[in-house]
């Protein structure tokens, strides 16, 4: 049951999964764009810094608060609405939420109703028998691939760099989906002020190719 749920899991955050996760960069255009992020070690800087106090953390703490079944999904939604710091982001997450709750739904998983993508995300994952930390860090890990596909796909940074900031970032994610399980909501909150700025930018750039 539990390597079949970890591939049910492997598949929902997949980027082939019909999310769109391809057409959002979470404002790194918008750094690379200035040339605050120029190469590989600045992209995993600045993912970093997203994971462990941006909407990664964040995020990550709502799927878990989301994952409990006593959860008041209600409330979890306007938690992550509230969080967003930007109009963009809450494109974001709202839009890649409904596009996994309707996927989800035609499966025969979750009642299909349009939350934000944590909430949706963590809410299907209550049957799964996986621990939190596992379903966590998966989670941060696909935060993150899409972070590091959009800087392949819009700056000279070649697929094998790629990999490579990938895989700098994994004691990273295992550290901070830990951390994650231990908060609670009670820990929750941001403090990527430069992110945050640069999905506001993002939002007025005249030429762009994500939606955010």
């Amino acid at each position: 049951m539990q390597h079949a749920d970890l591939l049910k899991l492997t598949q929902w955050l997949s980027p082939a999964f019909p999310v769109s996760s391809y057409a959002y960069s979470h404002g790194l255009e918008a750094e690379i764009v200035a040339g605050r992020v120029r190469d590989g070690a600045g992209l995993t800087d600045w993912i970093d810094a997203v994971l462990a106090a941006g909407a990664g953390r964040s995020d990550a703490i709502l799927m878990l608060a989301a994952r409990r079944g006593a959860a008041d999904l209600a409330a979890l939604s306007d938690l992550a609405l509230a969080l967003a710091g930007s109009r963009e982001r809450v494109a974001e997450t709202s839009a890649q939420g409904r596009a996994l709750a309707e996927t989800l739904a035609a499966m025969g998983v979750g009642d299909g109703v349009a939350r934000p993508y944590p909430v949706v995300l963590g809410a299907a994952a209550r049957a799964l028998a996986l621990e939190d930390r596992t379903v966590c860090a998966l989670y941060l890990q696909s935060f993150a691939a899409s972070l590091v596909s959009a800087a392949v796909r819009f700056m000279p940074l070649g697929q094998a760099e790629g990999q490579r900031v990938m895989a700098a970032l994994q004691g990273r994610i295992m550290m901070l989906a830990e951390a994650a399980c231990e908060a609670g909501l009670a820990g929750i909150g941001t403090a990527v002020f430069g992110a945050d700025l640069a999905a506001m930018e993002h939002e007025v750039q005249e030429v762009r190719i994500f939606r955010t």
